[in-house]
């Protein structure tokens, strides 16, 4: 029988897992490091399941119609999915550019036809740069400009459906797929939809899992007096900051389930080095955010006590659209030094984890 789709919005997840396994058997790591590769998803990124979502979430609401326009605040790879899985659900997308976007997104913006517009535009925040981002402004901002051109507005950071997505879709995958064997659940936070949705199924599913958020180092932020001029794409702090830093997500879901058993630092530089190594070891080509969370399971896949557990960590996205980056300019670090952090000398030091509340 013919297996034919009519959209490709039917594509979205079921996503493979994929072990470590020539970098494991390189470096004499005894755990299994097994990679959900979310880039296999239509346009590219974990973000399809959050647009599928929140465009199902508008509809349900009576919010969004066919023919309508969704506008969100976006970095990059949200913004590529509501273009692309909006097109395939017949409604349009205006996105509001966080400031970094990578080149390679822009491009792509572009070749879908989009109208874009930069953050700055939100009257509401238009001099974040100089007083910081404030989350309520942000939102509130947006919200206008959807109320006032008949826009629906995604609220990706806030939307519960973001979360309630993974919970329903990502987390059984993990647990279908490994045949309920998860020992660890390691993941990044943008919006912390995945972390928390997928998070909060797998503790359910078995209370001694262990939920590991992974954040840029202080070095990676733009804002410490330490700022190496590297960051990890599209992400935010998740523990040892002010809360107001922290995703809206992850507030909401305390008392929903989802707790952090411990939060891991990862400074762009180890990210770098780990996309670096295993784009030869085992042809992986990750992004930035995937590449920082591989490095943290590969610092638990060390610990005496990870031999032989299974460490599902999740790669948001591939590394073709940072290119115009520093993540594989292998001048910038040592290739093949993903397990470690370079220090000023240059030289790989022995990275500690930070519990959560250490960062």
């Amino acid at each position: 029988m013919a297996r034919i789709y009519t959209s490709i919005a039917e594509l979205v997840g079921d996503t493979p897992l994929v072990e470590l396994t020539n970098y494991q058997r390189a470096h004499g790591l005894s755990a299994h490091i097994l990679g959900k590769l979310e880039f296999l998803n239509p346009s590219g990124s974990v973000k399809d399941r959050l647009a599928l979502a929140l465009i199902k979430d508008g509809f349900d609401r009576g919010e969004l119609v066919e023919g309508g326009t969704i506008t969100d605040v976006t970095s990059g790879n949200t913004g590529i999915s509501f273009a692309a899985i909006g097109a395939a659900e017949r409604v349009g997308f205006i996105p509001y550019l966080e400031p970094g976007t990578t080149v390679e997104r822009v491009q792509i913006y572009r070749g879908y036809g989009l109208e874009i517009h930069d953050l700055t535009e939100i009257e509401e925040v238009a001099d974040f740069e100089e007083k910081g981002l404030v989350l309520q402004d942000l939102v509130g901002g947006i919200t206008r400009i959807a109320e006032e051109n008949g826009y629906f507005y995604a609220g990706q950071t806030i939307n519960e459906r973001n979360q309630a997505t993974h919970y329903e879709t990502t987390g059984p995958e993990i647990w279908r797929d490994t045949d309920g064997h998860v020992d660890y659940f390691v993941a990044m936070g943008g919006t912390a939809g995945t972390l928390v949705g997928a998070g909060r199924y797998l503790r359910e599913q078995n209370p001694e899992v262990q939920i590991v958020g992974v954040q840029a180092a202080p070095s990676s932020r733009p804002d410490s007096p330490d700022f190496t001029g590297h960051i990890i794409d599209g992400t935010l702090p998740l523990g040892g900051v002010d809360e107001s830093l922290v995703p809206p997500l992850i507030h909401s879901n305390k008392t929903n389930g989802f707790a952090f058993d411990e939060i891991i630092d990862i400074s762009a530089e180890r990210a770098y080095a780990t996309a670096q190594a295993v784009a030869q070891t085992d042809g992986l080509f990750l992004g930035t955010s995937a590449a920082a969370a591989l490095t943290a399971a590969i610092e638990i896949a060390g610990r005496p006590e990870a031999s032989g557990k299974n460490i599902v960590v999740i790669y948001p996205d591939n590394g073709y659209k940072y290119l115009s980056t520093d993540l594989f300019k292998r001048s910038e670090v040592q290739a093949g030094s993903g397990a470690g952090r370079q220090n000023d000398a240059g030289d790989a030091e022995t990275a500690a984890p930070n519990k959560e509340g250490q960062a």
